[in-house]
């Protein structure tokens, strides 16, 4: 699939980083690094503009090492891009440690996960088929 894009920072494209990889790295665009404190949450712009075709959306996503490692994640993980929109992709990044963050320029922040969607229509019903679960909500189907 081809996917339009502008690229305003002076970092290269998002890649996957294997064959098999699902996610491209999404890379901070900073003119000055930012200092994240705990709890604090910071829009950060990558630089870059998409046009998706219609049916697709493309998803913002935490990087599994930086939550990890630094506590650092992605607030409405996952993030959704529609085709819509074609301002500048941002992340919403949280410091969910007790240590301060520094974002610097160029570091790799999210992962964006391009994703084919359906749209729904809705059907005006009285009632709903059977199921086993039924109405069981939260932890319902038990820990195992």
């Amino acid at each position: 699939m081809n996917i339009k894009i502008i690229n305003k920072s002076n970092h290269a494209l998002p890649s996957y980083e294997t064959i098999a990889s699902a996610g491209m790295d999404l890379r901070a665009n900073l003119s000055e690094s930012r200092i994240l404190k705990p709890l604090e949450r910071s829009i950060v712009g990558t630089g870059l503009f998409i046009e998706l075709p219609i049916g697709f959306e493309a998803q913002v996503r935490p990087r599994s090492g930086l939550a990890a490692k630094e506590g650092i994640t992605v607030l409405n993980a996952p993030g959704t891009i529609d085709a819509d929109y074609r301002g500048e992709i941002g992340v919403i990044l949280v410091n969910l440690s007790n240590e301060e963050f520094e974002i610097v320029n160029g570091e790799r922040i999210a992962q964006l996960v391009i994703s084919k969607h359906e749209r729904a229509e809705w059907t005006v019903v009285e009632s709903l088929n059977e199921t086993v679960r039924g109405e069981g909500g939260f932890g319902s189907t038990g820990k195992n």
